[in-house]
């Protein structure tokens, strides 16, 4: 976690006037099997997009709502780094996407046993999301009526 000083100027204005948000009680669904029986989906906040899909909309005011499926076969270093954030360095996920997509972390984790599969698709968000309100009423229960309808067990959300 960093400090407040090691952000730029503007960011720290804009930290310090935004109007943080807080949900209470936190939904919470209990896990109704085990773990090793389960369909596990990603949902990273990283801003990545497949090759050939359209970049988030930088310009959106309040932020890009929208998401994209990402295949359970990437290569993740076919994964384009589209965030718009410039409150963190982007090297670590760039250099190794995992860090913010751990696709290949599933992948082990259904090889030693310890998760049931992998979903065929996983989402992508822009994080940054300034007025979450949309994402709130419109695209998050869209995104979860998918995986839904995928059988999807556990989401692994990845914040970034």
């Amino acid at each position: 976690m960093g400090e407040m000083a090691e952000f730029p100027l503007h960011v720290r204005l804009f930290m310090k006037g935004y109007r943080w948000r807080r949900i209470d009680p936190v939904p919470w669904a209990p896990l109704l099997k085990p773990l090793a029986e389960c369909r596990v989906a990603l949902v990273s906040s990283a801003g990545f997009v497949e090759p050939g899909q359209q970049p988030f909309d930088d310009s959106v005011r309040g932020g890009d709502v929208s998401f994209r499926d990402i295949s359970s076969d990437i290569d993740p270093g076919a994964l384009i780094d589209t965030h718009r954030s410039e409150s963190f360095d982007h090297n670590g996920m760039q250099r190794d996407p995992n860090l913010a997509f751990p696709i290949e972390r599933l992948r082990e984790l259904v090889s030693q046993k310890r998760i049931g599969s992998v979903n065929h698709r996983h989402l992508s968000f822009m994080g940054s999301i300034t007025a979450p309100g949309r994402l709130v009423r419109d695209t998050a229960p869209e995104a979860a009526r998918r995986l839904a309808a995928d059988g999807v067990d556990v989401a692994l959300l990845v914040p970034v």
